[in-house]
């Protein structure tokens, strides 16, 4: 229900104006009326009306200082002046005062009718926009979280767009990055007897209660951290010791916290791990420098902390005897399951090449090194075919798979044979859409056929098929060459458009009918999809 106020000096025209207003039409309330600006003023305060109907000259405050005092105030309201005077001075003033009209009088009814009506359209288009922005807002606030998981996972990995490596860019709760030093350690997860027969879900919940185990076990010794699940088996925990603490020190502290961390892994869950520890570093950009040495540590296993333990630290000799990678491996597999879960074969078959390329001038890949790269990658693309809705046991029966990795000794081979893996899953039939894929979408296109008019969105119909957002917004674009709101929204046009051949409602209520409530917005809606205005089809 709109509240419309007036306000007029003439006690004729309040009562005129009271009983020309079509009230129940406009779907309106009287809320109250004042014969000056004065008590206009104050009954606009305590009424907030949506739309003010005010004389300019009237006693004790004209119109003119009564709307631009609202305005100060923040009243967003809606003014129509109906004076008896025109006046290009005051209608100039009242464009400052943002006013949706300057009427003179009289006013015919049919006049009134459509001003007010308009009015209440504007206000219609600006409370869905509120709406919209306050879903916006509150969507924002519930993705925040992982949208600084994801940024943070990028940093440490070292696929941060370099416009953001600087201070000024850095999310709020990451600020304190700029004043300490970092440390990165590399957690690997080792597939045993016990765990290679685990399903991965299983194995995602072992994933899980690590990263618990994890999180409890450091902060008791370093109070700013955060984990960041990689893919495949390995994770990583970031440390963040003050910048006045001494290496020394630190360094015994790194080795109690890994040596602990393996304890309580495999005291807790019955769970192998090896643990690497890269470089300090002294600003924030460098931390997937310590990243990719926290998993070379592990990888060569040159330097044991202790003898009893999988704990490694990575030493500027390894970086002498070994080389440089000339491209981070945690930023390869990272670029590798996005383009995996992307559906970007292409994309997929270039970074294996690139890398592989790379290796090879590496000094001292032997055979186990290259059997170890095989089987990590494997896990990556089992983890990302899992995350859409793929197993990738019923492309590749595992034994198979173990037999043909012994039998990769070079980077050659290794990087045929992973491009021949790729071909296989992009072109197989479960990945075409015989799986959780086509009916996922299968279901969405019902469901968006049957509940068209409905409010809905692509997160809600996520949580119904169990599929996360981005990755449902591609699977269904590829599967239906549309995104889904441009599905959603054709769907919706094609049905109104059925209702107004009919011809037994109005614009508006065919628009109601198929879930818009805002008849401008659907009538630019129709005739982007159909050329045409709605009322032409009525007619």
């Amino acid at each position: 229900m709109w509240k419309i106020a007036i306000i007029d000096d003439e006690r004729q025209v309040l009562q005129g104006m009271k009983r020309a207003i079509p009230w129940d039409e406009l779907d309106a309330d009287w809320v109250g009326e004042a014969l000056n600006g004065q008590d206009g003023l104050e009954l606009i305060r305590t009424a907030a009306p949506d739309i003010v109907i005010t004389d300019i000259y009237m006693p004790v405050m004209n119109g003119l200082d009564m709307i631009e005092q609202l305005r100060k105030e923040g009243f967003g309201g809606k003014f129509i002046i109906l004076s008896g005077y025109s006046d290009f001075e005051h209608a100039r003033q009242a464009l400052r005062c943002n006013v949706s009209d300057y009427l003179s009088k009289p006013i015919s009814v049919p006049t009134l009718k459509t001003i007010l009506g308009k009015a209440i359209g504007e206000l219609m288009e600006e409370e869905e926009k509120r709406i919209k922005q306050d879903e916006l807002q509150q969507k924002l606030m519930l993705y925040e979280p992982f949208i600084e998981k994801e940024w943070v996972k990028s940093a440490v990995a070292g696929t941060l767009d370099s416009s953001y490596r600087n201070e000024d860019r850095l999310p709020k709760p990451y600020r304190f990055w700029c004043e300490s030093k970092h440390v990165v350690i590399g957690i690997d997860l080792i597939r045993d007897v016990r765990t290679s027969d685990l399903s991965l879900p299983d194995w995602s919940l072992f994933r899980f209660a690590i990263s618990n185990i994890v999180c409890e076990v450091a902060c008791e010794t370093f109070p700013a951290i955060e984990y960041v699940e990689l893919h495949g088996s390995r994770a990583v925990l970031i440390l963040h010791p003050q910048a006045d603490s001494s290496q020394q020190e630190l360094e015994q502290k790194l080795s109690k916290l890994g040596i602990r961390l393996i304890d309580c892994i495999k005291s807790y869950l019955k769970l192998v791990i090896r643990v690497g520890i890269g470089g300090t570093k002294e600003a924030w950009t460098e931390m997937p420098d310590s990243t990719e040495e926290a998993f070379r540590a592990i990888d060569l296993r040159d330097r044991r902390v202790d003898s009893a333990y999988d704990l490694f630290v990575y030493s500027e000799e390894m970086r002498n005897d070994q080389g440089t990678l000339v491209m981070r491996p945690a930023k390869f597999y990272f670029e590798l399951a996005g383009a995996m879960k992307a559906s970007q074969e292409s994309q997929a078959q270039q970074l294996v090449a690139q890398y592989i390329d790379q290796l090879k001038e590496q000094k001292g890949i032997t055979p186990d090194y290259v059997q170890m790269l095989a089987g990590e990658l494997w896990g990556i693309f089992a983890y990302c075919l899992y995350e859409v809705g793929m197993v990738l046991d019923d492309i590749f029966p595992n034994d198979q798979i173990v037999k043909e990795m012994v039998g990769l000794t070079l980077p050659g081979q290794l990087r045929e044979w992973l491009a021949s893996k790729i071909s296989v899953i992009f072109n197989s039939r479960q990945w075409k859409g015989n799986s959780k894929h086509r009916q996922a979408v299968d279901f969405m296109t019902q469901y968006i056929h049957e509940h068209y008019a409905d409010d809905m969105t692509l997160a809600d119909l996520a949580d119904k098929v169990y599929i996360s957002r981005n990755h449902l917004s591609i699977i269904f674009k590829n599967m239906t060459g549309e995104t889904f709101n441009t599905y959603l929204t054709r769907v919706r046009i094609e049905k109104a458009r059925e209702l107004l051949l009919e011809r037994n409602m109005l614009v508006y209520e065919v628009a109601e009918r198929v879930g818009y409530k805002n008849v401008p917005y659907f009538s630019t809606l129709f005739k982007k999809f159909t050329g045409m205005n709605p009322t032409e089809l009525i007619k």
